[in-house]
Parts: C-alpha cells; sequence; structure tokens
C-alpha cells in the first residue's frame, strides 16, 4: 500500500488517494503528489466551488458572516470587488465591501462572481 502523506493544508492525517490526487477528509483540500514535492511553486487560492482566484477578482459572499469590530453583519450575496490574496495563505482574502473596509475573509465563504 502506497504511502497516503498528510495534507498540506490542515496538516491532519485523515487523507486518502483518489486516482491521481490525495483527498483531506476533514477539510476537503484536493492535491497532486507533484505539488507537494515542489514546494517553491505557486500557491493557488480557490473559491468555495473550486475557482482559482486571482488578484483583482470579484467574489461573493455565499452565507450570512458577522464581522468582529462592526455591528453590520455581512449578508449573503455581498459583492466584494479588487480582492488582494494573502500573502502564503490560501485560505484568506483581503478587500473591501461597499459599508466595511478592511476585510479578511475566509476562502470557504466566497464564489468567484
Amino acid at each position: 500500500m502506497p504511502h497516503v502523506p498528510a495534507c498540506p493544508q490542515c496538516t491532519l492525517e485523515n487523507t486518502y488517494a483518489d486516482g491521481d490526487r490525495f483527498v483531506c477528509a476533514d477539510c476537503g483540500f484536493e492535491w497532486t503528489a507533484e505539488a507537494v514535492e515542489a514546494p517553491g511553486a505557486a500557491m493557488v487560492v480557490r473559491d468555495s466551488n473550486g475557482n482559482v482566484l486571482v488578484e483583482g477578482d470579484t467574489v461573493v459572499v455565499i452565507k450570512d458572516l458577522k464581522v468582529k469590530g462592526s455591528s453590520i453583519p455581512l449578508k449573503q450575496g455581498t459583492v466584494i470587488r479588487q480582492i488582494r490574496l494573502v500573502e502564503d495563505d490560501p485560505e484568506h482574502i483581503e478587500g473591501n465591501s461597499e459599508k466595511i473596509k478592511g476585510l479578511v475573509l475566509k476562502t470557504i465563504f466566497l464564489r468567484k462572481a
């Protein structure tokens, strides 16, 4: 039986092989063996649907979110324009909504517009 590595995203050992890819049962992250062996590879940021996000994209919030430090919640369907990627963190992006500035959002609550 081949060795199945720990998840590179959440570092948990609950992973399995699915064809030529590895899948983490805990966080749902998928990767190939080549991606793990090449640590200098570019970071890929994906939304909740698996679409690749790049600097300057527009995203939509898919769930009502409470915002720390604000009494205004971020409602489902809110558009975040001109996102910025967080260096060395594929799970977060930075952006501004019309009412709230300086947001840092998890990509699992976003979809590409």
